[in-house]
């Protein structure tokens, strides 16, 4: 009988609304995770919920769940219809849920704006009357009272009702606070107006910081009901407000893809049409100025093509027929054709965008640590403010002081910026990230770019270009260097073999259109033969001339042997029975590498060069980066990549490597740190955890300075907010604190954290 295979659990992401702090998304997620087959992870920053499912699981009963505790859930989007031509091209398929556009910030600020509005001008004179005795006329108290009455009910209604539907469901989250504290305030002083002194004519009382130890039944909190709404309200707007300039890196990748295409039929006919019709196969014009629709292969003209958006790169990159060039790059040069390849969420784009948004939506460590905090943390504010109240009556302190005390608690121990810590903070980081050319697959990566000490250095396509390149002309004395390039440069083009196509690539760039070649003959193994301009001409290995009986001068035998010494593929040159030049040929490596290994040895990393080449290839190119002979690992075949990096974790190293092909892939994936360059293989890409969109290896030292950025932002947030309400709770139970100051101070700790995170997007790549 077959093994039976389990099916892996199908994915959804709902978009969750009514959440109002990072209990709330404590919660969600509690009650999901308790459904069985269930497993879901809330953000609250990204207001999403990406939950895994079992077989039996419906998206209507997660949906139902989440309203039962309170809460609303959206299914996502249904995949548009599709007609006879496939609508997968379509742009939305590499969004996510509406993250690509503003509507919903801009739904949740307008009524968060206008209740902030009236908040403010409301609570603006209450609070200078309270605070300035020189502006308590006769009745002032009166005229608080009619101002404050619309600042605790509709300013403040979003509270009331969110700690309303709370309490019907058992629970407690930051809005009980703001709710309990406000609504406290402002009874307690309808009590001393009309049942006590304060609404006798001539009512004065002074403003203190903190909270005076008597039990006067004169003194009302009206400026502390007015005041605590009103900071509380800017500190959610500048909170959705900065979570919109967040989430503004992903939506700008999401809409950079072009609208419309113009497709070229089969009869030459040019038709434009939406993008989202385009299938693999078909042929689409890209004129001078226009974005390219899809990845796809160049099939006629050549341009220069600018992927700065895309990428990073401020070069644009020459391409002509057979190049890949990939889609929302801009074609700065000539008319080109392409064949689309890949469409929809198959793109390089939507894949970044993928990546992006998953890290978003990921957890740290830390941040599980302070959701598990803040689902607990409510209650035991509560708790606290009762045994403030009790302590105060206890001490003999009046029933004002006690009722105040316990007020100022209830508001300053919000615990916001708590669940804004972490997601904030990657939501700026991978944004930032993703228009570099840096993709972060996941929040538990950072933690792996500060503990690295060694990254590993694939040779071919990583350091080095991975093309054979032409990089030097020896030539033999009264032959001129052209004559060589010209002669040999023709032959070789009319050979497959990728040294042949090196030699006249290298030679057509120096010396421009080359002849014709007649009579040519390919020797299998030793290299090439024909007639060009009269001349018989051979090139390839030095037993090709021997056969020929060509000798090779000594100065020319000795560049053969330096050349091949230093790992470089010699090829020698002919014609009419005389030897001409020796060429050199080897996998060059890449401008940027040099500067690269530095900048990796400036993070604190140790560069190890691995490759499946011959030693003395592998010595010649280290030598050329700047990496020491002791950490060169030649002659390593694909499945023996995972024993050396399993073998430098052995020895206590934590492992980073960088890699691009196929035979890089399980050695990225066991590596503690893999780095994918994106100009590679499919698999390679999957495997690795940050991505390097750029085929440039100055960009793994960029983007391990930016992951550790990024945690150290997470860090000094979750330090910020762990340490604001260690120490805000007790001055606030001492009486040292003003409740209208608590709430000012917890307003300014949510600001705080999201603030810090936005410094994130001034980072810049190394010059």
């Amino acid at each position: 009988m077959p093994a039976q295979t389990v099916a892996p659990p199908a994915q959804v992401e709902l978009a969750i609304g009514g959440m109002t702090c990072a209990s709330c998304a404590a919660r969600i997620e509690k009650k999901l995770n308790r459904m069985d087959g269930v497993e879901a992870t809330v953000n609250y920053a990204t207001e999403k919920a990406k939950v895994a499912y079992a077989d039996g699981v419906e998206v209507a009963d997660l949906i139902a769940t989440v309203e039962a505790t309170g809460y609303t859930a959206r299914r996502p989007a249904p995949p548009a219809p599709r007609g006879p031509r496939s609508a997968a091209g379509s742009g939305d398929s590499a969004g996510s849920g509406g993250s690509g556009g503003d509507g919903g910030l801009d739904d949740e600020l307008l009524p968060l704006r206008q209740r902030l509005t009236t908040a403010v001008v409301l609570a603006v004179p209450v609070i200078a009357m309270a605070m300035v005795p020189a502006l308590q006329f006769t009745y002032w108290q009166w005229l608080s009272l009619a101002l404050t009455a619309p600042v605790v009910t509709y300013a403040a209604w979003p509270f009331h009702k969110a700690a309303v539907t709370n309490a019907r469901h058992g629970a407690a989250t930051m809005d009980t606070l703001i709710s309990v504290g406000t609504s406290a305030a402002f009874l307690w002083s309808l009590w001393a107006l009309f049942f006590g002194t304060a609404g006798e004519p001539g009512m004065t009382h002074p403003f203190e910081l903190t909270i005076a130890r008597s039990d006067n039944a004169g003194n009302i909190y009206l400026e502390a009901a007015a005041g605590v709404t009103a900071f509380i309200l800017a500190g959610r707007y500048f909170e959705a407000r900065s979570k919109r300039k967040a989430g503004a890196a992903l939506r700008a990748l999401l809409e950079l893809g072009a609208k419309d295409v113009t497709l070229v039929r089969q009869d030459g006919r040019q038709e434009t049409v939406p993008v989202g019709e385009l299938t693999v196969g078909d042929r689409f014009l890209v004129r001078p100025g226009e974005k390219i629709a899809t990845d796809g292969t160049v099939v006629e003209g050549s341009s220069a093509v600018d992927a700065a958006l895309l990428t990073g790169e401020s070069v644009p990159v020459e391409v002509e027929a057979g190049d890949a060039v990939t889609g929302a790059t801009l074609n700065v040069g000539g008319r080109l054709v392409v064949e689309a390849t890949r469409v929809g969420a198959d793109t390089q784009l939507a894949r970044m965008a993928r990546l992006v948004e998953d890290a978003q939506n990921g957890k740290a460590a830390a941040q599980r640590l302070a959701d598990r905090i803040s689902a607990v943390f409510v209650p035991v504010v509560i708790a606290l403010a009762v045994a403030t109240l009790g302590f105060w009556l206890g001490s003999g302190a009046g029933l004002t002081a006690a009722f105040t005390a316990a007020v100022a608690v209830l508001i300053i121990a919000c615990p916001c910026a708590l669940g804004l810590a972490t997601p904030t903070a990657l939501m700026v980081g991978t944004g930032r990230g993703a228009q570099l050319g840096i993709l972060i697959k996941g929040p538990e990566v950072l933690e792996s770019t500060r503990k690295a000490d060694t990254i590993v250095l694939d040779k071919t396509g990583t350091v080095t270009t991975g093309r054979m390149t032409l990089l030097a002309t020896h030539v033999a004395e009264g032959t001129s260097e052209e004559d060589v390039l010209r002669l040999a440069g023709a032959v070789e083009q009319a050979s497959e073999h990728p040294v042949a196509r090196a030699v006249a690539a290298g030679a057509a760039a120096r010396v421009g259109e080359l002849p014709g070649v007649e009579e040519f003959a390919n020797s299998a193994g030793l290299g090439v033969q024909g007639v060009v301009d009269g001349h018989a001409v051979l090139v390839g290995r030095e037993r090709l001339l021997a056969e020929w009986e060509i000798p090779l001068p000594d100065a020319l035998a000795r560049a053969r042997a330096e050349a091949e010494a230093g790992g470089r593929t010699a090829v020698a040159v002919a014609w009419d029975g005389q030897a001409r030049a020796v060429l050199e040929v080897a996998d060059a490596v890449k401008e940027t590498s040099a500067e690269a290994v530095r900048r990796l040895r400036g993070l604190g990393l140790r560069p190890v060069l691995l490759t499946g080449d011959h030693e003395v290839v592998a010595l010649a190119v280290a030598a050329q980066v700047g990496i020491a002979p002791q950490d060169v690992i030649a002659g390593v075949l694909p499945e023996e990549k995972v024993r050396v990096v399993e073998r430098l974790q052995a020895e206590g190293r934590s492992v980073a490597m960088v890699g691009d092909g196929v035979n890089d892939a399980a050695a990225l994936a066991r590596a503690d740190l893999g780095l994918a360059m994106g100009t590679g293989a499919d698999v390679a890409i999957e495997a690795g955890d940050l991505t390097l969109v750029r085929g440039d290896l100055r960009v793994a030292a960029d983007a391990v300075r930016l992951a550790r950025r990024t945690l150290g932002t997470i860090r000094g947030n979750l330090f910020w907010a762990f340490g604001y309400n260690v120490a805000a709770v007790p001055l606030a139970a001492a009486g040292l604190l003003n409740p209208m100051i608590a709430g000012a101070a917890m307003a300014f700790s949510s600001v705080f954290v999201v603030t810090n995170s936005l410094r994130l997007r001034a980072f810049r790549p190394t010059p």
